[in-house]
């Protein structure tokens, strides 16, 4: 089953300090992502994983599993807004299962036709980016 969905994505870049470890680091993330959310005015709901989301429009006809083959327009932010990613004209197709972690807890909360915006912690995202440094960032 394809599906398709339209999603922004905040991804968090991570930034290993040999003081960080991964449970501070969740809390680093966690703080800039709620800093993020208050500073725009945004309220998004916080899944056990610790990403946080909106959903825009839910969708209809069923979620994506794992083992779907998901359709996606996406665009990739940093926390300063700035664009790192974003598929350009067409919608692009990615197995669930291929895709970082946080995409495969994310897109399942939608249903097909969705369209959401997805603030993801580090650990669930991309990992180290140390030219971005602690800049959070957004799909």
């Amino acid at each position: 089953m394809r599906h398709f969905i339209h999603a922004a994505i905040l991804l968090l870049p991570l930034l290993v300090f040999s003081s960080c470890n991964l449970e501070d680091q969740g809390e680093i993330d966690e703080e800039k992502i709620e800093q993020y959310l208050s500073d725009n005015k945004l309220t998004a709901t916080r899944h056990s994983s610790g990403i946080y989301y909106l959903i825009t429009t839910p969708g209809s006809g069923g979620s994506p599993t794992l083992t779907s083959t998901v359709t996606v327009n996406y665009k990739g932010y940093y926390l300063d807004n700035s664009v790192f990613d974003q598929t350009t004209g067409s919608p692009i197709q990615f197995p669930l299962s291929n895709l970082i972690q946080g995409w495969q807890i994310a897109i399942p909360l939608l249903q097909k036709g969705g369209k959401g915006t997805f603030f993801i912690p580090s650990q669930l995202g991309y990992g180290s980016y140390p030219h971005r440094e602690s800049l959070p960032t957004l799909f």
